[in-house]
């Protein structure tokens, strides 16, 4: 970061806590805000000194009066915030197109498509995030300090804790409200960037950015979402589509008054005086009529627009006719902003993914096959499978009987097919298979929407999420298209899922990218072997042990000839409102997605070396040893269970979803996001590390292998982000939390993660030889100013978990606690 850039941030940062400690000594009085400085104080005494410090600290914070505990929190929790405000201001500068003559040219050839996700990370509620949003803007325009100060007085009198759980459809809503309020103004805004580089307006046409959602459509673990919910998600995107198109378009019908048109907008028009507002009027009154059956539910009439080329047609007659009478400047302008967000956000705002476990599928089928007295599908061989799903799916006789008795789940997942096929799947973008292990799943789903009347050939994606799937996901794919009624059904074009989450939890980070990328080799192998366009659509999250870190760097160290200009990837709970949740940052996050997209598919990296594949295989294999090893032993979920918050975290009103699968105790059933979230609570971080100890410890006696795989980008990405996650990870909070929290019988067993972790932090610095993030000052530099926050809630974290296991169950120590999980996520930000 440039030295003026920090200082500017530093001094924003300095100013956004004046301006809290003004409204927090108002509510409270001095006597508070100098108990928040005392243990601000004390945090940077622990900070900078010894055991004592930290002894003091952790002393001081258990004597405050119970009454207080709350404010407290909120304090440090606040401060966190507003410095994330700062941080996303300073770097929000426009993003200048950096990429190649060659690289502008083929823009209209690749395809960047962001599937935005509900998983349950952001902590914040929607009312805080407004205001927070409003405090970024009042520090981008006018920095007034009375408006910056009423605001932030309006974040701190304002609940952070949600009390309920969003239910699916306000998650959509959410989801909306992104579209609305940054990325409808960001996409014409990337584009326009694009037309400065290129020296000439784009085509209209040329639109390399899609967006996609889970929120409403994703039901693998999650109850809430049912059919009725997806189809009212499905109502609700049209109703926005048509709300933000009708604002666009009245914007229009006032700017386009003039009278000097082409022949053929008159004749659309039906009349030669101001025939650009006759055309527009028409098109608004029917967004109208769009909207109003989208709010009511009841049959489409006319009026309604149902093809996203009855909303194009007449934009595109205006600025044809515009440019054909030399009024290219006006076309060029908010006419040209607005055929751009038709051809992003066509009539239904984002497509919906519709996710499904597969073992959901499987019970349908067996309970079909034996209604119909056949082989019970449950119990044939995936042969047998395969050889009875082609047999029906080449049949015209329906497989399904009129009147058929089906217990609850069953009828459940033939509703969400019938939604999905109904009006040919429109605003359907995908059908995602989790848990996806054989051609079986695919094919199961291809004939229940065939059995539903889907015409279309809607991609069926099979989800690859452990490590033996993912090993096994070419083999998969390359029976698939062995199929004839598959590859047919495919038409040239086919979607693979490879799972970051759950196979980092099965595996360990470091061993499942390295399967995730033999994976995506394989998988493009097979793709040319059969004569198939793949796209491979990375379910990443934010935190590093769900496959976060550098979007840019990953999608450049990728297996060369795996991009090939598509792109897909989620973007989950709190990441979204970091990377797209205002229009500048949406901007340079959607240039950076294109220009890394590029740069993959016309420069990628060279593909690994017969040495450095045989070194990351031994890498891999130990660390794979490590991590199994360790997450095995017998008493790892007590001590899970008892050192992190997993079970408080539950309380968290964070999402519609369940942290579990079933109602188990064990890992095999957790989620990954919350096995992130609670390890990341106690700053141990441990599913980003865990097993990486081994291959440190192998590359310290083998420096010739480090040497080798210091040349290749996938391994220096790992490297890179394992340095980050190290430098977030800190030994002796993790030791408060055991002491204040766990058995003396689990002592030994934390003392071992503990040490493997300082092993880390001391051995990777010379195995690089460089200090932790001494390459990436600006996060290094985040990180320690951020500490002195954190370092309170960590510790009242710890105290209040204990209180609370002790039987103290005060509203005063329940919501303390839970503004202490919304403040350290908040200040380490990628965090589950």
């Amino acid at each position: 970061m440039d030295l003026n850039i920090a200082q500017a941030l530093r001094d924003d940062v300095r100013l956004l806590g004046d301006l809290l400690g003004q409204v927090m000594s108002e509510h409270r009085g001095h006597a508070f805000l100098d108990t928040v400085e005392k243990i601000r104080e004390l945090a940077k005494n622990a900070r900078q000194g010894a055991g004592i410090e930290w002894d003091n600290l952790s002393d001081f914070l258990r004597e405050i009066p119970e009454g207080d505990l709350i404010d407290i929190a909120r304090a440090f929790n606040q401060f966190l915030n507003l410095a994330n405000i700062a941080e996303q201001h300073h770097a929000q500068a426009e993003e200048s197109w950096a990429g190649s003559s060659l690289q502008i040219a083929q823009v209209e050839h690749t395809r960047i498509e962001l599937v935005l996700t509900a998983h349950p990370t952001e902590v914040l509620r929607r009312t805080l995030i407004q205001k927070y949003d409003a405090i970024g803007r009042e520090l981008s325009s006018a920095r007034n300090p009375e408006t910056l100060r009423r605001l932030i007085a309006e974040a701190w009198h304002t609940d952070e804790i949600r009390r309920e759980r969003p239910t699916p459809q306000e998650e959509a809503r959410w989801g909306f409200a992104v579209v609305e309020n940054a990325l409808w103004a960001a996409v014409p805004s990337a584009m326009r960037a694009l037309d400065r580089a290129a020296g000439e307006t784009l085509d209209f046409k040329v639109m390399p950015f899609v967006f996609s959602s889970w929120m409403g459509g994703d039901r693998d673990g999650n109850p809430l979402v049912t059919a009725s919910v997806t189809e009212d998600v499905l109502r609700l995107a049209r109703w926005m589509a048509a709300d933000l198109l009708i604002r666009d378009v009245s914007v229009l019908n006032a700017d386009l008054s003039m009278t000097l048109a082409t022949a053929q907008l008159q004749e659309m028009a039906g009349t030669t005086y101001e025939p650009y507002r006759a055309v527009l009027k028409r098109l608004r009154d029917r967004l109208l009529a769009t909207r109003d059956w989208a709010e009511t539910g009841e049959p489409a009439g006319e009026s309604v627009v149902l093809r996203v080329e009855e909303v194009i047609e007449p934009l595109a007659a205006c600025y044809q006719s515009l440019k054909a009478k030399g009024l290219g400047t006006i076309a060029d302008g908010p006419l040209l902003d607005t055929l751009r967000r038709v051809h992003c956000f066509g009539i239904h705002l984002v497509e919906l993914d519709i996710r499904q476990h597969a073992g959901r599928h499987a019970e349908v089928l067996s309970a079909i096959t034996r209604h119909l007295g056949v082989q019970d599908y449950a119990v044939a061989s995936e042969e047998e499978r395969q050889t009875w799903l082609i047999a029906e799916l080449n049949n015209r006789r329906p497989l399904f009987p009129q009147q058929w008795n089906q217990e609850a789940d069953v009828r459940e997942v033939l509703d969400t097919i019938d939604v999905v096929a109904r009006d040919d799947a429109a605003g359907i973008s995908a059908y995602v298979i989790s848990m996806a292990s054989s051609p079986s799943d695919v094919l199961a789903v291809a004939l229940l929407l065939k059995e539903a009347g889907l015409h279309r050939s809607l991609p069926i994606v099979p989800l690859f999420e452990t490590l033996a799937d993912l090993e096994g996901a070419s083999q998969t794919l390359d029976a698939l298209l062995s199929i004839d009624w598959y590859k047919s059904y495919c038409a040239g074009r086919v979607q693979v899922m490879i799972g970051y989450s759950d196979s980092a939890k099965d595996a360990g980070q470091f061993a499942a990218a390295w399967a995730q990328y033999v994976a995506q080799e394989t998988l493009t192998a097979v793709a040319e072997k059969h004569g198939v366009k793949l796209t491979l659509f990375h379910g990443r999250g934010g935190a590093i042990g769900r496959g976060g870190g550098s979007a840019k760097q990953a999608i450049e160290s990728q297996p060369p000839g795996s991009v090939g200009g598509a792109l897909r990837v989620t973007e989950q709970g709190e990441m979204i409102r970091f990377k797209l949740g205002t229009p500048a940052v949406a901007q340079t996050t959607l240039l950076r997605y294109l220009q890394s997209t590029l740069s993959a598919t016309f420069t990628p990296p060279a593909a690994p070396t017969a040495a450095q594949r045989s070194a990351m295989q031994v890498l891999t294999d130990l660390s794979l040893q490590g991590f199994r090893g360790a997450v095995t032993e017998d008493r790892f979920v007590s001590l899970f269970q008892a050192v992190t918050p997993e079970a408080e975290l539950a309380e968290l009103a964070l999402g519609s979803r369940p942290a579990r699968r079933s109602k188990t105790s064990g890992l095999a059933d957790l989620r990954a996001i919350p096995w992130v979230f609670a390890w990341t609570q106690i700053r141990l971080m441990l599913p980003a590390w865990l097993g990486t100890d081994r291959t440190v410890e192998y590359l310290l006696r083998e420096n010739t292998a480090y040497s080798e795989l210091a040349e290749w980008p996938f391994f220096v990405k790992e490297m890179n982000m394992l340095e980050m996650v190290l430098a977030k990870a800190d030994a002796t909070l993790v030791n408060y939390y055991a002491q204040r929290l766990i058995e003396p019988s689990l002592n030994d067993l934390s003392q071992s993660l503990i040490d493997k972790l300082e092993y880390l932090k001391s051995n990777l610095p010379e195995l690089q030889g460089a200090e932790l993030l001494a390459s990436n000052p600006d996060v290094r530099d985040s990180i320690l100013v951020r500490n002195t926050y954190l370092d309170p809630l960590h510790l009242l974290q710890a105290e209040l978990l204990g209180r609370r296991r002790e039987g103290n169950l005060s509203e005063a120590v329940s919501q303390a606690l839970k503004v202490t999980m919304a403040g350290i996520s908040s200040g380490l930000r990628n965090t589950g």
